[in-house]
């Protein structure tokens, strides 16, 4: 993700947090505030629960790839935190989650899917 697409300081996670409405699945949760901005910004928390570093960064790109094809609509600050059993998830099981949340969210571009549903 490029550098205007994360969200890196503490105040922007505690926003989200504080403002942001909160979207859940057994293993992921999705906590996702409008932003008015052109960018949507990313942020991926994964506590120590989840294992040691090996298992977390695992846990954190296997989100940051789950996250990379979805047509996400501009304007979002969105954190994805990793719950205890996605440590043991696989990629498939972790990306239907996410796609899930986001979709419940109604963070996902509108008409993509609606191209892909006409056949064009």
């Amino acid at each position: 993700m490029r550098k205007q697409q994360r969200l890196k300081k503490r105040r922007e996670f505690a926003a989200v947090y504080q403002r942001g409405r909160l979207y859940a699945h057994k293993l992921v949760a999705l906590r996702v505030l409008p932003n008015g901005a052109a960018e949507t910004r990313f942020g991926f928390s994964v506590a120590r629960g989840i294992g040691k570093a090996v298992a977390r960064n695992r846990v954190k790109r296997r989100l940051r790839e789950a996250v990379r094809p979805l047509p996400v609509a501009p304007g979002w600050d969105i954190v994805i935190s990793a719950r205890r059993p996605a440590a043991a998830a696989d990629y498939d099981t972790l990306q239907d989650a996410v796609t899930g949340l986001f979709s419940r969210a109604g963070a996902l571009r509108q008409e993509s899917g609606e191209a892909e549903r006409k056949g064009g």
